[in-house]
This record gives C-alpha cells, sequence and structure tokens, in this order.
C-alpha cells in the first residue's frame, strides 16, 4: 500500500481502523495526537465523515507513520523468513519496564497539558502526572491487564490534580504567573471558576473529546448528570465568554491554552525510580509499625497479672467512735453524758493494781 499523504488519499475507512488496532492504539489516543474529538475520529473510521483541513493532514501523516512501520516490520520479518528454513519467531514481548516507558512517553504530555487546564498550576500538573504514574507503576499488573491503561492513568491524573488537599500545603497557596496571552488569562480564569466536576467534565468531552457515556463513567457519574454538568459548564463560560458559545471553537480554544505552555514532566526512569523507593519506604513503615504493635502486646502479657485479685472490701462505719466535732479544734473533750460518766467513776473506784493477789493456804 502506498502510503498516504495530505494529497493523496486516505486507506479506506476499514483500513483505518485496523492500523489504529494492530498498533495497540485507543480511539482516544489517536483523537488526542490528531486533534480531534473521539466521535470524529469514529466517524473518518467509518466513513461517514471524510478527514479536512490541519486535522486530516495530522491525520493522514499518523497514518502514513503507521503503515511504514508496518511494512518495516513485515520486510524484517520476510527477510528473516527467507535467511531461516524454520519460521521467523515472534517478536520478543515488551518488559514491564518498557511497556511502562512506553505508556508514558506517548501519555504524559497530553496528561500534563490536561492536569494544567484543571488546576491553572504548572508545578502541580507535573506532580499530578508523575504521581499517577507512580501509581501506575505500582499497581502495573493490574494496569497492564486494563483494557485502555491510558485511561486508567488519566484519572488517576485527574484525581490527584483535583484533589482538595493541595490547598492546605504553603506553596500552592501563592498564585502562579497568568499566561500570557490574555485570551488565555480570560479563559483559564473562566474555567478555574467552574466546580471542580464541572471542570473535569468540559475537559473531558470538549478538551480531551471522548463521548458523553466515558465521560460519565470517568466522573463516576451516570450520563445524564454528565450531561447535565456538561450544559452547565458550558452555559457558564458563554456568559463570560460568548465567543466560545460553539463546541468547536471552544475545543479549538482548550486545545491553544494548553499548548501555550511548555510543560516538562520528568523521565520515565526517574519515576519509576521514585515509585519503587516510595514502595520501599511504606514497606518499611508497614514493619515498624507491625514490630511495635508486637512489642507492645508482648509487654502487656509479661507483666499483666496471672491470677484473680479480689478487690479491696468497701469500708464500713465503725460504731462507738466519737462523732466528728464532739472534740474540739484542740483535741479538748466536751462535756460527757451520763453514762460516760457513770463509767468513768467506776474505773476510778476500782484498784489501780489490778483484782486481788490469790495466795495459797496450807492446811
Amino acid at each position: 500500500m502506498t502510503p498516504p499523504t495530505p494529497g493523496h488519499a486516505l486507506p479506506p475507512p476499514g483500513e483505518r481502523r485496523r492500523l489504529r488496532v494492530a498498533r495497540a492504539l485507543t480511539a482516544a489516543q489517536v483523537a488526542e495526537q490528531v486533534g480531534v474529538s473521539c466521535a470524529t475520529l469514529r466517524a473518518w473510521e467509518s466513513g461517514r465523515l471524510v478527514p479536512h483541513g490541519s486535522e486530516g493532514e495530522a491525520y493522514a501523516r499518523l497514518l502514513t507513520t503507521l503503515i511504514l512501520q508496518e511494512t518495516a516490520e513485515g520486510g524484517r520479518t520476510a527477510g528473516a523468513r527467507r535467511k531461516e528454513p524454520a519460521p521467523a519467531a515472534g517478536p520478543e514481548p515488551l518488559t514491564p519496564a518498557q511497556a511502562f516507558d512506553a505508556l508514558y512517553a506517548f501519555c504524559a504530555p497530553a496528561l500534563a497539558r490536561q492536569a494544567y487546564l484543571l488546576t491553572g498550576r504548572r508545578e502541580l500538573a507535573r506532580e499530578s502526572v508523575e504521581r499517577a504514574f507512580q501509581l501506575a507503576w505500582q499497581h502495573w499488573p493490574e494496569v497492564a491487564r486494563d483494557r485502555d491503561p491510558g485511561s486508567w492513568v488519566r484519572a488517576a491524573t485527574h484525581d490527584c490534580a483535583l484533589s482538595p488537599w493541595h490547598r492546605l500545603r504553603p506553596r500552592h497557596r501563592s498564585p502562579e504567573p497568568p499566561p500570557a496571552d490574555p485570551a488565555d488569562r480570560a479563559l483559564l480564569h473562566a474555567l478555574l471558576r467552574l466546580p471542580p466536576v464541572y471542570r473535569r467534565t468540559l475537559v473531558l468531552y470538549d478538551g480531551v473529546g471522548l463521548d458523553l457515556p466515558e465521560t460519565a463513567a470517568e466522573t463516576e457519574a451516570s450520563t445524564p448528570a454528565a450531561a447535565n454538568r456538561l450544559t452547565h459548564a458550558r452555559q457558564a463560560l458563554a456568559a463570560r465568554l460568548p465567543d466560545l458559545a460553539g463546541p468547536a471553537e471552544l475545543h479549538r480554544r482548550l486545545r491553544e491554552l494548553a499548548s501555550a505552555e511548555r510543560l516538562h514532566t520528568a523521565r520515565q526512569t526517574v519515576v519509576r525510580t521514585r515509585s519503587e523507593r516510595r514502595n520501599v519506604f511504606w514497606t518499611r513503615a508497614a514493619i515498624a509499625f507491625t514490630a511495635t504493635v508486637v512489642g507492645a502486646t508482648t509487654l502487656m502479657l509479661r507483666t499483666a497479672p496471672t491470677h484473680y485479685e479480689a478487690p479491696l472490701a468497701p469500708a464500713q462505719a465503725v460504731e462507738g467512735v466519737p462523732a466528728p466535732g464532739v472534740l474540739g479544734p484542740l483535741g479538748v473533750a466536751g462535756p460527757l453524758s451520763r453514762e460516760a460518766r457513770a463509767l468513768r467513776d467506776s474505773l476510778r473506784k476500782s484498784a489501780t493494781g489490778g483484782p486481788g493477789r490469790l495466795v495459797p493456804e496450807l492446811r
């Protein structure tokens, strides 16, 4: 097949989709790279619409690249078959690190631009992308089996960017310098005045190009709720910026605003290394906490009593003791009662030396 160029006819609609699927690219990824919505890309692949304009030229260049890659791989495979009598072995599978690096290289730039639209902060956008990919590397078996790993990382990036805990960080309390273009400043200011969930729905639908069910699924809402949020977000933007009332113009301006900022993310190896260090730190912290709990439990078992000890009996009143207030403040007894005086007199009359001594008598 002759590679298409902007001046030549594109491959048939079915071939366009086959080329995308053969390179393991999702519709959202191709639409983001070309600069159109997923609905437009599906219309191109089904033949309902004909690519045109700058987006059509970008789509033609992408198809050219895919065809050249497929042709080169086919030529290498055919050459190997001519040299070896046995069937040529298939391509070696990518290691987890290689697959992660490929996903990062393809998705990180676009995700950084989306995070900037959500937050209006350059540093926070970079941090959100790196944190999302660190989570992806920690859960790589789950992410690798996902039908769309790019969507998994995009959802994690948006969650990190819109986390309410960022407002407690001192470095994020002061505003960052706004864009240089006055139109970009006005659009960013209008976006940031929207509620976070409305802002995310608008960016996903009009910025990324997801359809309404995909937008609803990624924002964890029903399709009617997502449509309602999108309608209110568009109305709020149109009230502040009347020239953005059309969806096509809004999509173009969002792309221009996101592309105006140079957001450089860290290298793949740096992200993977930080993720591994974070895993080591939390593993050691969990081990230390477990050891502390075990030590405290052991100490409690060693010092706890091994038999039952009855509690002390409750206090009882003692009879015959003068009531409080009988003795004066200096300890002097007050007047005696009649019984006390009789007892005193009888004690005084008794012998002071005790009873009489018994003497034996002789018989």
